[in-house]
Protein backbone atom coordinates (compact mmCIF):
# COMPACT_ATOMS: atom_id res chain seq x y z
CA UNK A 1 0.00 0.00 0.00
CA UNK A 2 2.88 2.30 1.25
CA UNK A 3 4.52 1.45 -2.35
CA UNK A 4 1.43 2.87 -4.10
CA UNK A 5 0.76 5.92 -2.05
CA UNK A 6 4.20 7.22 -1.56
CA UNK A 7 4.43 7.88 -5.61
CA UNK A 8 1.04 9.00 -5.46
CA UNK A 9 1.33 11.55 -3.25
CA UNK A 10 4.70 13.10 -4.55
CA UNK A 11 3.24 13.34 -7.83
CA UNK A 12 0.40 15.45 -6.91
CA UNK A 13 2.62 17.81 -5.11
CA UNK A 14 4.56 17.94 -8.17
CA UNK A 15 1.68 18.34 -10.38
CA UNK A 16 -0.29 20.80 -7.66
CA UNK A 17 3.10 22.79 -8.19
CA UNK A 18 3.52 23.00 -11.43
CA UNK A 19 0.06 23.56 -12.35
CA UNK A 20 -1.31 25.38 -9.35
CA UNK A 21 1.18 27.98 -8.86
CA UNK A 22 4.07 27.57 -11.41
CA UNK A 23 2.65 27.99 -14.74
CA UNK A 24 -0.43 30.34 -13.22
CA UNK A 25 2.50 32.72 -12.41
CA UNK A 26 4.07 32.34 -15.61
CA UNK A 27 1.26 33.33 -17.42
CA UNK A 28 0.25 36.12 -15.34
CA UNK A 29 3.73 37.36 -15.34
CA UNK A 30 3.85 37.40 -19.02
CA UNK A 31 0.04 38.88 -19.95
CA UNK A 32 1.17 42.04 -17.11
CA UNK A 33 4.15 42.13 -19.61
CA UNK A 34 3.86 41.78 -23.03
CA UNK A 35 -0.32 42.84 -22.36
CA UNK A 36 -0.82 45.31 -19.23
CA UNK A 37 -3.70 46.60 -19.89
CA UNK A 38 -5.77 43.79 -20.97
CA UNK A 39 -4.66 41.34 -18.20
CA UNK A 40 -5.73 44.34 -16.27
CA UNK A 41 -9.37 44.79 -17.47
CA UNK A 42 -8.90 47.31 -20.27
CA UNK A 43 -10.25 49.97 -17.31
CA UNK A 44 -10.97 53.14 -18.79
CA UNK A 45 -10.35 55.75 -16.30
CA UNK A 46 -10.96 59.73 -16.29
CA UNK A 47 -8.57 62.34 -14.02
CA UNK A 48 -6.95 59.40 -12.53
CA UNK A 49 -10.53 57.42 -11.27
CA UNK A 50 -11.56 53.99 -13.12
CA UNK A 51 -15.08 54.75 -14.55
CA UNK A 52 -15.79 51.34 -16.02
CA UNK A 53 -13.92 48.68 -18.45
CA UNK A 54 -13.88 48.72 -22.23
CA UNK A 55 -15.10 45.42 -22.24
CA UNK A 56 -18.09 45.78 -20.23
CA UNK A 57 -21.39 48.06 -20.88
CA UNK A 58 -22.58 50.46 -19.21
CA UNK A 59 -26.20 51.61 -18.42
CA UNK A 60 -27.40 55.14 -19.77
CA UNK A 61 -30.50 56.06 -20.37
CA UNK A 62 -30.58 59.86 -19.99
CA UNK A 63 -31.19 61.65 -23.87
CA UNK A 64 -27.22 63.93 -23.27
CA UNK A 65 -26.02 60.02 -23.87
CA UNK A 66 -25.67 57.61 -26.48
CA UNK A 67 -27.50 54.37 -25.41
CA UNK A 68 -25.88 51.13 -25.69
CA UNK A 69 -27.16 47.94 -25.89
CA UNK A 70 -29.98 46.35 -23.76
CA UNK A 71 -28.79 44.22 -21.08
CA UNK A 72 -30.26 40.83 -20.66
CA UNK A 73 -28.83 40.44 -17.37
CA UNK A 74 -30.43 39.53 -14.25
CA UNK A 75 -30.76 41.49 -10.85
CA UNK A 76 -29.46 44.71 -12.49
CA UNK A 77 -28.27 46.09 -16.02
CA UNK A 78 -24.83 45.02 -16.96
CA UNK A 79 -24.01 42.88 -13.84
CA UNK A 80 -21.17 41.09 -15.13
CA UNK A 81 -21.75 37.69 -12.04
CA UNK A 82 -24.65 37.06 -14.25
CA UNK A 83 -23.50 37.73 -17.76
CA UNK A 84 -26.07 35.31 -20.18
CA UNK A 85 -28.47 36.15 -23.35
CA UNK A 86 -32.24 36.31 -22.23
CA UNK A 87 -32.58 33.10 -24.34
CA UNK A 88 -35.75 34.43 -25.71
CA UNK A 89 -37.23 33.22 -28.70
CA UNK A 90 -38.65 35.80 -31.27
CA UNK A 91 -42.04 35.04 -30.51
CA UNK A 92 -41.54 34.93 -26.97
CA UNK A 93 -43.43 38.01 -25.60
CA UNK A 94 -41.25 38.95 -23.03
CA UNK A 95 -38.51 39.41 -25.64
CA UNK A 96 -41.32 41.45 -28.04
CA UNK A 97 -42.22 43.66 -24.70
CA UNK A 98 -39.22 44.55 -24.34
CA UNK A 99 -38.05 45.70 -27.73
CA UNK A 100 -41.57 47.75 -27.79
CA UNK A 101 -40.61 49.42 -24.57
CA UNK A 102 -37.25 50.08 -26.21
CA UNK A 103 -38.96 51.42 -29.34
CA UNK A 104 -41.17 53.83 -27.30
CA UNK A 105 -38.07 55.23 -25.30
CA UNK A 106 -35.91 55.72 -28.13
CA UNK A 107 -39.09 57.69 -29.74
CA UNK A 108 -40.08 59.68 -26.93
CA UNK A 109 -36.34 60.69 -26.49
CA UNK A 110 -36.16 61.80 -30.27
CA UNK A 111 -39.55 61.81 -31.42
CA UNK A 112 -38.56 63.78 -34.72
CA UNK A 113 -36.39 60.94 -35.47
CA UNK A 114 -37.91 59.04 -38.64
CA UNK A 115 -34.40 56.54 -39.30
CA UNK A 116 -35.39 52.98 -38.83
CA UNK A 117 -34.24 52.15 -36.18
CA UNK A 118 -30.90 49.72 -35.95
CA UNK A 119 -31.44 46.44 -34.36
CA UNK A 120 -28.43 46.51 -31.81
CA UNK A 121 -30.21 49.97 -29.97
CA UNK A 122 -33.24 47.25 -29.35
CA UNK A 123 -31.73 43.48 -28.28
CA UNK A 124 -29.66 42.11 -26.07
CA UNK A 125 -26.14 41.06 -27.10
CA UNK A 126 -25.59 36.89 -26.41
CA UNK A 127 -23.73 38.23 -22.59
CA UNK A 128 -25.86 41.18 -21.94
CA UNK A 129 -22.79 42.75 -21.03
CA UNK A 130 -21.83 44.31 -24.85
CA UNK A 131 -20.23 48.17 -24.41
CA UNK A 132 -20.28 48.51 -28.29
CA UNK A 133 -23.01 49.85 -30.89
CA UNK A 134 -23.01 50.00 -34.38
CA UNK A 135 -21.83 52.86 -36.41
CA UNK A 136 -25.54 53.45 -37.47
CA UNK A 137 -26.79 53.22 -33.93
CA UNK A 138 -24.25 55.77 -32.98
CA UNK A 139 -25.39 57.50 -36.16
CA UNK A 140 -29.32 57.03 -35.57
CA UNK A 141 -28.85 58.74 -32.03
CA UNK A 142 -26.38 61.51 -32.93
CA UNK A 143 -29.08 64.29 -33.19
CA UNK A 144 -30.96 63.98 -30.42
CA UNK A 145 -27.14 64.01 -28.66
CA UNK A 146 -26.50 67.36 -30.48
CA UNK A 147 -30.47 68.26 -29.93
CA UNK A 148 -30.16 68.11 -25.81
CA UNK A 149 -26.40 69.15 -25.51
CA UNK A 150 -26.53 72.06 -27.64
CA UNK A 151 -23.93 70.65 -30.26
CA UNK A 152 -23.59 71.01 -33.46
CA UNK A 153 -24.32 67.39 -35.54
CA UNK A 154 -20.69 67.66 -36.86
CA UNK A 155 -19.13 67.83 -33.82
CA UNK A 156 -21.24 65.23 -32.63
CA UNK A 157 -20.31 62.86 -35.65
CA UNK A 158 -16.92 63.86 -35.55
CA UNK A 159 -16.64 62.44 -32.30
CA UNK A 160 -18.42 59.22 -33.23
CA UNK A 161 -15.70 58.76 -36.40
CA UNK A 162 -12.69 59.18 -33.37
CA UNK A 163 -14.71 56.78 -31.26
CA UNK A 164 -15.22 53.89 -34.43
CA UNK A 165 -13.15 50.92 -33.37
CA UNK A 166 -11.93 49.06 -36.54
CA UNK A 167 -13.31 45.21 -37.93
CA UNK A 168 -10.62 42.70 -35.77
CA UNK A 169 -7.55 41.93 -38.50
CA UNK A 170 -9.07 44.65 -40.81
CA UNK A 171 -12.06 42.03 -42.18
CA UNK A 172 -13.29 40.27 -39.50
CA UNK A 173 -17.21 41.81 -37.56
CA UNK A 174 -18.30 45.15 -38.16
CA UNK A 175 -16.66 48.06 -37.23
CA UNK A 176 -18.32 49.76 -33.81
CA UNK A 177 -18.02 52.49 -30.93
CA UNK A 178 -17.53 52.16 -27.53
CA UNK A 179 -20.81 53.67 -25.96
CA UNK A 180 -18.47 54.53 -22.54
CA UNK A 181 -15.56 56.04 -24.06
CA UNK A 182 -17.78 58.12 -26.40
CA UNK A 183 -19.94 59.43 -23.98
CA UNK A 184 -16.67 60.56 -21.84
CA UNK A 185 -16.21 62.55 -25.23
CA UNK A 186 -18.70 64.31 -25.13
CA UNK A 187 -18.81 65.42 -21.27
CA UNK A 188 -14.90 66.52 -22.07
CA UNK A 189 -16.18 68.91 -24.86
CA UNK A 190 -18.96 70.17 -22.30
Amino acid sequence: MMKQLKPALILLAVFTLITGILYPSLITGLAQLIFPTQANGSLITQNGQVVGSALIGQQFDQPKYFWGRLSATSGEPYNASASGGSNFSVLNPSLQSEVETRIASLKAADPNNTQPIPVDLVTSSGSGLDPDISVAAANYQAPRVARVRGLNLDQVNALIRQNTHGRIFGFLGEQTVNVLELNLALDKIQ
